[in-house]
């Protein structure tokens, strides 16, 4: 399966470049341009129109994991990401929208573990701000639409660390409801820091080496659906998800 390894930068490049092309699927970013670091959102692509289909979904944290979904629902789909990981980018575009009315339909949970590994790789803070973003649109109720707008807003280089809390409020703009004095102070103080730690130690006790990584009720996927919608519900159906 495509993923990034949490190595050094430039063996993890090519690492993720041979694995995508394995499956011929591009691994550079294609995230909407902007100028780094300077609060500019671009308008173009937006996220995926059924990422709005999660909005009255229920979100909640434990430990390092944000669920989105029924807590009771039959399935479980685990999702490793890192918010500056283009390949992970490249499967909520695609793979992962096979997932939304399975959600929302109740028949699903989903249990989000947000790494940040590539501020390491990659220097800078993006990652960190990031994830530590999404965890306070938690507390805001807009987890799955704020999700989705922060890989739509992905910059088109993945060394450029643009998630700084600027852009990040900027995106925050683009989902309804999500801005406020308590998001806004999250984000700007970086309140969630040591939940973002909490999180990149559960990706790490999980055995977790690179992102995307989806697990099925136990199952890792293979990798070799998950940037194609189609195929990936294929795979879905396969495990009694439908």
């Amino acid at each position: 399966m495509a993923v990034h390894k949490a190595g050094r930068k430039t063996a993890r490049v090519a690492a993720a470049v041979a694995a995508a092309a394995l499956i011929g699927v591009a691994a550079s970013a294609c995230g909407p341009d902007e100028d780094k670091g300077s609060g500019k959102v671009a308008e173009k692509p937006a996220p995926p129109a059924d990422s709005g289909a999660l909005a009255g979904v229920p979100a909640s944290v434990k430990g390092g994991v944000i669920t989105v979904g029924d807590p009771k629902a039959k399935h479980t789909v685990k999702l490793y990401e890192d918010p500056r990981c283009p390949i992970c980018k490249k499967f909520e575009e695609t793979g992962a929208q096979a997932l939304v009315k399975p959600v929302a339909d109740g028949k699903v949970k989903l249990e989000y573990t947000i790494a940040s590994f590539l501020d390491k790789n990659l220097g800078g803070s993006g990652s960190v701000n990031a994830a530590g973003a999404l965890r306070a649109s938690v507390d805001a109720g807009k987890f799955p639409q704020y999700h989705a707008e922060v890989f739509a807003a992905q910059p088109e280089e993945e060394n450029d660390d643009a998630f700084t809390p600027a852009y990040l409020l900027k995106v925050a703009d683009k989902v309804k409801g999500l801005r406020g004095a308590a998001f806004d102070k999250a984000v700007n103080k970086g309140t969630y820091k040591k939940w973002v730690d909490e999180a990149m130690k559960a990706f790490t006790d999980d055995g977790m080496q690179g992102t995307p990584t989806v697990v099925i009720d136990g199952e890792k996927s293979s990798g070799n659906a998950l940037y194609d919608q189609e195929a990936f519900a294929k795979e879905l159906k396969a495990a009694g998800i439908s």
